[in-house]
């Protein structure tokens, strides 16, 4: 009998049990055009060992949507990033870069974050 804090993750009969989890979807995502969103370029190192971040938040958009959007700045900006709970991080200060992409996307920014 496996103990909660040490949970199976593999049966025979089953598979692999970690990806049959599913991760909660955001209810009723649907994606606004762009000219009606405002996005907040937020700089952020707290947390990251003195790394600074990007983070792009108030998107309203799907998750398939987001994803587009996640890849197409991280290849405008040369670098990498990640979504988290619907934000998008990017690694390094790269708010004038993200700003100038989303506006010629037509999203309307706000930088924010010192």
């Amino acid at each position: 009998m496996p103990r909660p804090e040490n949970p199976t993750v593999y049966s025979t009969e089953q598979g692999d049990l970690r990806k049959q989890t599913s991760k909660p979807q955001r209810p009723g995502a649907v994606s606004l055009p762009p000219q009606q969103q405002t996005i907040y370029l937020h700089r952020e190192s707290k947390g990251r060992g003195g790394k600074t971040v990007t983070l792009v938040k108030n998107l309203k958009l799907n998750e398939a949507d987001l994803k587009a959007l996640a890849k197409t700045l991280k290849t405008a900006c040369g670098t990498g990033g990640t979504i988290k709970d619907g934000v998008i991080e990017m690694q390094g200060d790269l708010r004038q870069k993200i700003a100038a992409v989303l506006q010629a996307q037509g999203f309307h920014t706000k930088i924010a974050g010192g």
